[in-house]
């Protein structure tokens, strides 16, 4: 039985709670060494968040019970959940668990799918070309940044199609960092402070709001891409018109993957589109473009490591361009990537909500308690990752990588909340860093050694870099 009062096991309590703010100031302070300690206390560990307990799970196999098998009784919700809603509002990362996750999932499978992604791929390797071709060489670089700014890019061609007008491309551009950086302070101060109407709160209400009339924007100018052109204005489609006929076959060929939420049936309401659209933007651009920048880092520091992914696209694209079928065959970028989502997360704390007293390791979590569990904690297990703080893309070569690996790479979740772009998000991670490093034979960190600085992903405290087209020395 999953539900019990009766537990074998008293629950350990994390040392070092204060009064009033129980572990917040370790939370605050020094997140990652603090999470990833609480493994030697136990399987399950009750930490207070202000007045409040949290359970932290610590052990891969109950995480995998409350993410999959036992599901029901831990749902979607927590602190860190409540306070992305305000801003998500009911997208597929935030919406309750029940019929209508499972109704925008389903209704949302089909822009994931390989034939949809590969539809998307010359029009993203092209966007993401022509922003890293633009950097000026040996200029100091804010990598996060401009990581951010490519992936949001390549992720605005996929969604919306190769035709979405300028000027909201550029707006998209410039608000979504801000409003990123709004909805971290909103997840990480108390509600009632954000609550308040201070100068901040209200910049961030106002930049969520123009967010969703951008959204708006595009969906409109999508809608109106798709009705069908005549030559006599009338708006019935005319069978004598072969220029129609040519204009609506190029608007499918360039339509985005938002299409299929348009066409869904039964159809998605203008505030879910929104919803919809702002998770898939933040989800495109923070864990994405965070896990960009530490491999990068991780490449300018392993020469080794840059000498084989150089190697590898030169066999494998020779003196012509990346092409979305060359993808499978970057082993090595892929091994690469999956190395620095394992050291550098990207989210390294996730809540979950029990629905009833729950048996969890012999350790009782009762009804309404926030559960915790952390990919990070998970994927810096020195019993199935040895020495978890090198950079060792190998560890994922063939017969190096663990069994216990599996359920221990959690970066993407697992169950029936597993994201749902996650071979989107590798698509999109391989082009880019294809691209960079094709692009500049050299790349140089000209800030000091950055920090894993644990906000709502695992991000680089500082990091600059410089580009250059020959090779130093």
């Amino acid at each position: 039985m999953s539900a019990t009062t009766t537990p074998s096991v008293p629950t350990p309590t994390a040392p070092g709670s204060l009064p009033l703010i129980g572990h917040a100031h370790r939370l605050a302070r020094d997140p990652l060494p603090f999470i990833t300690s609480l493994r030697r206390h136990g399987s399950v560990v009750r930490i207070r968040i202000g007045p409040s307990p949290a359970y932290v799970v610590t052990d891969p196999a109950l995480t995998r019970r409350v993410l999959v098998t036992d599901a029901a009784h831990f749902v979607k919700g927590g602190r860190i959940i409540d306070a992305l809603r305000v801003f998500f509002g009911d997208g597929l990362a935030t919406v309750a668990d029940g019929d209508a996750h499972l109704r925008n999932r389903r209704l949302m499978q089909p822009m994931f799918n390989t034939s949809h992604i590969a539809d998307r791929g010359h029009a993203m390797i092209g966007q993401v070309r022509t922003l890293v071709e633009a950097w000026p060489e040996d200029v100091p670089r804010d990598v996060c940044a401009d990581m951010n700014r490519t992936a949001l890019a390549a992720f605005l061609v996929a969604l919306f199609g190769t035709d979405l007008p300028g000027h909201l491309e550029n707006e998209f551009t410039a608000l979504m960092p801000e409003i990123m950086k709004g909805t971290i302070r909103q997840t990480l101060l108390p509600a009632w402070i954000t609550g308040l109407p201070l100068p901040a709160n209200r910049t961030h209400a106002a930049r969520a709001a123009r967010l969703r009339t951008l959204i708006d924007q595009a969906v409109d100018h999508r809608s109106d891409r798709g009705r069908p052109s005549t030559a006599d204005g009338t708006g019935e489609p005319s069978a004598e018109c072969p220029r129609a006929a040519a204009r609506r076959e190029e608007g499918t060929e360039r339509a985005g993957l938002f299409a299929a939420l348009l066409t869904a049936e039964p159809p998605f309401t203008r505030q879910q589109l929104q919803d919809e659209v702002i998770t898939l933007l933040t989800g495109a651009i923070e864990t994405t473009g965070t896990t960009l920048a530490w491999a990068l880092y991780e490449i300018s520091r392993n020469p080794a490591i840059e000498r084989l992914l150089r190697d590898e696209l030169t066999t494998v694209c020779g003196d012509r361009p990346l092409r979305h079928e060359d993808l499978d065959r970057l082993v090595h970028v892929r091994r690469v990537l999956q190395e620095a989502i394992r050291k550098y997360g990207p989210a390294w704390m996730v809540t979950r909500t029990a629905t009833r007293d729950v048996e969890l390791g012999g350790h009782l979590v009762p009804e309404g308690a926030d559960v915790v569990w952390s990919p990070y904690l998970h994927q810096h297990d020195p019993r199935v990752f040895p020495e978890p703080g090198v950079f060792d893309p190998d560890r994922w070569a063939p017969g190096r990588t663990p069994a216990a690996a599996r359920g221990s790479f959690l970066a993407f979740g697992d169950g029936r909340r597993k994201c749902i772009g996650e071979n989107f998000a590798w698509t999109e991670l391989q082009i880019v860093l294809a691209t960079v490093v094709r692009t500049w034979p050299r790349f140089t960190v000209t800030s000091p050694a950055p920090s894993a600085r644990a906000v709502v992903t695992v991000k680089p405290d500082r990091l600059t870099m410089t580009f250059a087209s020959v090779m130093s020395g």
